[in-house]
């Protein structure tokens, strides 16, 4: 471990300072949100918000739209997310019936549930657990969580804070809660962290060979200094 490691907001002032502060998010519906997670799988970025763009000028984002769409421009758009697109298009319109079964096509009306009924509502669309359902209440404002992807509960495992458990979920929790007190209740600042975070993750603290060098935060970083002793007992 590092000696000291600086308070969680100051660590975020130094990605914030290497990265710029994120532009707010473009899509903070639920629906929205929702149809953006389902529409690609394993592309980058630019390539699900284009798939994104395709759905919403070709077909539309309204449950209706999407359940009398044509099958065959669905799959095109589903093939701009890259591969199985034919899951893709089973999950857009499943995705689009829950939608008018459960909310009569008004999925603002999660934002009124308590939490923990929000929750588990939107865990009845494809692709969506307890993380993107966090992200999806974060982003309208609703709760005020610390929302981690893969990528930035990567950064936070390796800066120390929670611990790599057995399953994606109590690694998730682990990291979330051992962090809860040095968060501010502040949904801008809430939402830009849970962004920085992933931008690290994607850029520098990558799953195989992390930029350590070029990390704005590495002196405060566990992951860095087990790998800095490694180094140093080989010489």
């Amino acid at each position: 471990m590092p000696k000291t490691r600086k308070p969680f907001q100051k660590l975020i002032n130094d990605l914030e300072s290497f990265y710029g502060w994120p532009a707010p998010p473009k899509i903070v519906d639920p629906l929205g949100m929702i149809l953006f997670e389902n529409i690609a799988y394993l592309v980058s970025d630019e390539r699900r918000e284009r798939a994104f763009a395709a759905l919403q000028q070709r077909v539309g984002l309204s449950p209706p739209e999407i359940l009398t769409a044509d099958e065959d421009v669905l799959l095109e758009v589903a093939s701009l997310g890259g591969m199985n697109p034919s899951g893709r298009v089973e999950k857009l319109r499943r995705i689009a019936q829950i939608a008018l079964q459960e909310f009569d096509g008004d999925l603002d009306k999660l934002l009124k549930m308590s939490t923990a009924q929000a929750r588990k509502s939107l865990k009845k669309f494809p692709g969506i657990g307890d993380p993107s359902a966090e992200k999806i209440l974060l982003y309208a404002r609703t709760e005020p969580v610390l929302a981690l992807d893969s990528n930035a509960l990567r950064v936070m495992l390796r800066l120390g804070y929670g611990e790599e458990l057995k399953n994606y979920s109590s690694s998730y929790r682990s990291a979330q809660e051992s962090v809860q007190a040095e968060l501010k209740p502040d949904f801008d600042w809430l939402i830009a962290t849970s962004q920085l975070l992933r931008r690290h993750g994607q850029e520098l603290c990558k799953i195989n060979s992390p930029i350590c060098f070029r990390c704005p935060v590495k002196k405060s970083c566990r992951f860095y200094a087990s790998i800095s002793n490694q180094v140093s007992r080989t010489l």
